[in-house]
């Protein structure tokens, strides 16, 4: 995120558009503030590869608090806004961040953090429109931020240097871990390695529109805004996701570029045929999506109806390796998430010995990309093989015959049925296909007799009401399409599944409240 030549040469061109106000951040005035924050965090005694934390909703001031920590050598965590106060404390405590920006409307939830954060010395507010307290709990300094950053200089500080966001994983399967990747003492107009490959994988180009539907904290959309400003584009940030909105979007600003995630063509399939033939979207190159294996029908109809433009790609935040494929790799092998195109992929079996093609395994890759979890050398070296040549996040998944990935679950969500392994990620794409379901999740549950035994947990659409009858024709549905021992043999019902607004499902929630009062998951 470095604006530096594209703010001499285009200076009035816009570098970010809100979708929602209409707000627009241009590349001068996005190279000015970015400057201005970088002078404050250097007069804070920030200096190279110290940490920083950005804790707000998506708005125009996000991609500047960024960009200043990209041209400052500095780490910077942005934090999921949707967190409550003991778990933004942590972070802000873990990442060892001595400065916060948040915004008015977080400004509740990050004061009753900070009185269990005494290293960080100054919060930040974006919006403030009143005075502010002078102090939060626990003595760390309040301001406006408009305030805090006016006396600042808009040129560069110095000694600019290139700095990286250190993201936390997003914590479904215990406290979040920081992801610090080495960074190297080079000026910031050099990115690191990894944007060079994203840059190609992306089909990036001079004067791209991006639309980033998903909040910026998550490491794909802050990646692809990266590449969008170093490339002089325009990202479009949507305030939140909405499936009319965004096809609107695409046709008012020409976008050219766009990540998602599954759970969003799926609500833009069930629009009304009116609703989704009423907008033009034929300035789309690519639309790449991620973070969630997609279930075949719901790209197949996505294929039919936005054309070969929609690309694939399979990789964790903490970027060990990468696979991906285009459309036409994707027909010829339906359900893949792609090739190995960066690191060296390995399927494992639990003796971490190579399994045949075709065989499900846990996934592992020689790294390309060396990270640590931060002040965690015990969790990391979980994520090592004994040798420490190869790393997994725990995905399970198989390779076919021609070499392609395929995903089928979280290891830790495997369901073990009267001794057979179940991946219920199949169940739930099955599932989400049904013309009256939104959402779904798929885990085990006690059963006494077989040690677990398939539940589902279902969001319906709108207008849908529940009743023992529809659970019942879901559970046929099932069976109509997948082997008996992989159907639920209940469905319960929720009126909004628990996703996080990445789209990642968190569903250790859902599946914790059945083994309630249990000291193990072994029935």
């Amino acid at each position: 995120m470095y604006p530096g030549p594209h703010a001499l040469q285009h200076p009035d061109r816009p570098a970010v558009i809100m979708a929602g106000s209409g707000e627009v951040l241009r590349y001068g005035e996005l190279e000015q503030r970015s400057n201005r924050l970088a002078h404050l965090l250097r007069a804070q005694g920030l200096r190279r590869l110290d940490h920083y934390a950005v804790f707000m909703e998506n708005t125009l001031h996000y991609i500047e608090c960024c960009v200043a920590g990209e041209r400052s050598g500095l780490y910077y965590t942005c934090i999921n806004s949707y967190l409550k106060a003991d778990e933004l404390a942590y972070i802000l405590d873990n990442s060892e961040s001595r400065v916060l920006i948040t915004s008015r409307s977080r400004l509740p939830v990050a004061l009753e953090a900070l009185a269990h954060c005494p290293g960080v010395a100054l919060c930040l507010v974006v919006d403030a429109d009143t005075p502010l307290p002078a102090e939060a709990a626990g003595g760390c300094r309040l301001a406006r931020y408009q305030d805090a950053v006016a006396p600042f200089p808009g040129t560069p500080i110095a000694d600019e240097s290139l700095g990286a966001a250190m993201l936390y994983s997003s914590g479904t399967t215990g406290r979040p871990k920081g992801i610090l990747r080495p960074l190297p003492e080079q000026p910031p107009v050099q990115p690191l390695p990894l944007f060079a490959f994203l840059q190609t994988l992306w089909h990036g180009r001079p004067g791209m529109v991006y639309l980033s539907p998903a909040p910026l904290y998550h490491s794909a959309p802050l990646s692809n805004i990266n590449i969008t400003l170093r490339n002089g584009g325009t990202a479009i940030v949507m305030e939140h996701f909405d499936a009319e909105q965004y096809l609107a979007l695409v046709q008012q600003h020409r976008v050219t570029h766009s990540q998602l995630v599954p759970t969003m063509f799926n609500r833009m399939l069930k629009l009304p045929a009116e609703v989704r033939e009423r907008y033009d979207l034929s300035s789309l190159e690519i639309a790449v999506h991620a973070a969630a294996p997609c279930p075949i029908p719901v790209k197949e109809q996505m294929i039919a109806w936005w054309g070969p433009i929609i690309h694939e790609y399979y990789g964790a935040t903490e970027g060990m390796g990468i696979t991906a494929c285009d459309t036409a790799e994707w027909l010829a092998h339906r359900g893949t998430v792609g090739r190995v195109l960066l690191g060296d992929l390995h399927i494992l079996d639990a003796d971490g010995q190579p399994v045949p093609p075709g065989t499900p395994g846990e996934i592992w890759f020689r790294t390309a990309n060396p990270f640590v979890y931060y002040k965690d050398p015990e969790r990391t070296a979980l994520t090592r093989s004994a040798d420490g040549t190869r790393t997994t996040v725990g995905d399970m998944g198989y390779v076919d015959a021609d070499g392609y990935l395929y995903l089928t679950d979280r290891s830790s969500f495997m369901i073990i049925s009267g001794g057979v392994n179940i991946y219920p990620q199949e169940c739930e794409n099955l599932l989400v296909t049904h013309p009256q379901v939104a959402d779904a999740a798929v885990f085990g549950v006690p059963n006494e007799d077989l040690g677990e035994e398939v539940k589902a947990v279902v969001q319906l659409v709108d207008g849908v009401a529940p009743d023992p009858a529809l659970a019942e024709a879901l559970i046929a549905f099932c069976q109509q399409h997948l082997a008996r021992h992989k159907c639920p043999r209940s469905v319960d019902f929720i009126d909004q599944m628990p996703r996080l607004p990445t789209g990642k499902l968190y569903k250790r929630g859902l599946r914790d409240a059945y083994w309630a009062g249990r000291s193990t998951r072994i029935a």
